[in-house]
C-alpha cells in the first residue's frame, strides 16, 4: 500500500548525500521583476533546468536506482520525457538496460536526449496514461523494474533532495513557487520543508491536476491538455504526495498557455535561460501578476526544466 508518511525529512536527508555525486547542484540567480516590466521586486531563480538530463528528474531517477535491486532485465519508465531522460540518464550512468515508453505529444527534443543515453525508446498512445499502461505491461512480461515518474516513494524522496538544496542556499526564503504535474516534485519539496515556509503550486489551466484534487479532497481526474501537456499532464496527481500537498502546499495557481509562453520568452530574452513550458510555468506565476509577494515576502521560483527546442529560442 502506498503510504505518504514514508516521505518523511530524515530520509530525504539521509539520501542526499548518496545521490550528491551523480546530481549537480544547480545554482541560484536572484533577479530584478523591474527587468522584466514589472514592479520592482527580487526573485531568486533556482536553476534547475540546469541539472543532469534537462530536468529536476535526475534526482528521483538515481534515488530509485540506488535503493533499490535492478534485474538482469534493467529498468523501465513511462514518460512524457523528461522522466524517461532521467531514467535512462541515470541508467547509462550507474551501467543498467533502460527500456522509456513515451506518448504521441512527447517533443523531439525530449526523445532525442532519451536515445542519445542509450536506451530502447516506445513512442505509442496519445497521453502519458496510455504510455503508463504500457510500461506496466512491459515490466510484468519481462520483469523489468517499474520506475514510476511520481507515485513512487523514492522518485518523492530524491525530488525531496532539491529542498535540502533550496534551504541550503536561501535560508531566509519565505515562499517558493513550484510547477505540478504529478505532484512528485511538490510532494517532495513539501515534505521536506513541511511547513516551514510557504509552497505555492503552479498549473497551466488545461491541466489543474492539484487544484482539482484540493476541490475534491483526493485525487481525482483532471484535463490533460494546453502547451505542457508533455510535462504537466498526467491526469490525476499522485496518492503518495496528496496527503503531504494537503497538509504544505497552501494552495494551486492556474496559469493559461499565453502567459506559459510570455514566461518562457522573458527567461531567454532577459536571462538567456531555456526553459520548456512546464519549467516556466511556476515563473507565469510571478511575471503574469497571479502571484503578487506581499511587501518584504523573499520569494523563490523553480525553473524546472530546459528540454525544448533550442532552435525556437
Amino acid at each position: 500500500m502506498l503510504n505518504g508518511n514514508m516521505i518523511t525529512r530524515e530520509r530525504i536527508a539521509s539520501m542526499e548525500p548518496r545521490i550528491r555525486p551523480f546530481v549537480r547542484h544547480t545554482p541560484v540567480l536572484r533577479v530584478d521583476m523591474a527587468d522584466f516590466g514589472r514592479p520592482p521586486l527580487g526573485v531568486d531563480l533556482k536553476l534547475e533546468c540546469l541539472q543532469h538530463s534537462g530536468s529536476f528528474k535526475a534526482r528521483g531517477a538515481f534515488t530509485n536506482l540506488l535503493e533499490r535491486p535492478v534485474p538482469k532485465a534493467g529498468v523501465v519508465a513511462a514518460s512524457g520525457g523528461n522522466h524517461g531522460a532521467a531514467v535512462a540518464y541515470a541508467a547509462m550512468r550507474l551501467g543498467h538496460k533502460a527500456t522509456i515508453f513515451v506518448p504521441e505529444v512527447s517533443p523531439p527534443a525530449k526523445l532525442e536526449r532519451i536515445r542519445g543515453y542509450g536506451a530502447e525508446l516506445v513512442v505509442g498512445g496519445a497521453r502519458y496514461a496510455e504510455a503508463l499502461a504500457a510500461s506496466e505491461d512491459f515490466a510484468e512480461k519481462s520483469g523489468a523494474l517499474q520506475i514510476h515518474a511520481f507515485n513512487q516513494e523514492e522518485t518523492l524522496v530524491g525530488q525531496g533532495t532539491l529542498g535540502v538544496e533550496i534551504e541550503a542556499d536561501l535560508p531566509e526564503l519565505d515562499t517558493l513557487l513550484v510547477a505540478v504535474g504529478g505532484g512528485g516534485l511538490i510532494g517532495g519539496i513539501a515534505a521536506w520543508f513541511a511547513g516551514r515556509i510557504r509552497i505555492i503550486a503552479v498549473e497551466p489551466e488545461g491541466a489543474p491536476t492539484l487544484y482539482r484534487a484540493f476541490e475534491a479532497g483526493r485525487p481525482v481526474d483532471a484535463p490533460a491538455e494546453g502547451i505542457a501537456a508533455d510535462s504537466l499532464a498526467p491526469k490525476r496527481v499522485g496518492e503518495l504526495m496528496f496527503p503531504i500537498a494537503e497538509a504544505f502546499v497552501e494552495r494551486s495557481i492556474l496559469v493559461g498557455d499565453d502567459e506559459i509562453i510570455a514566461a518562457q520568452a522573458a527567461l531567454w530574452d532577459r536571462v538567456r535561460i531555456i526553459s520548456e513550458p512546464g519549467g516556466a510555468a511556476a515563473f507565469a506565476a510571478i511575471l503574469s501578476g497571479r502571484y503578487a509577494p506581499a511587501a518584504g515576502e523573499r520569494v523563490a521560483v523553480l525553473v524546472c526544466g530546459a528540454n525544448a527546442n533550442p532552435a525556437k529560442f
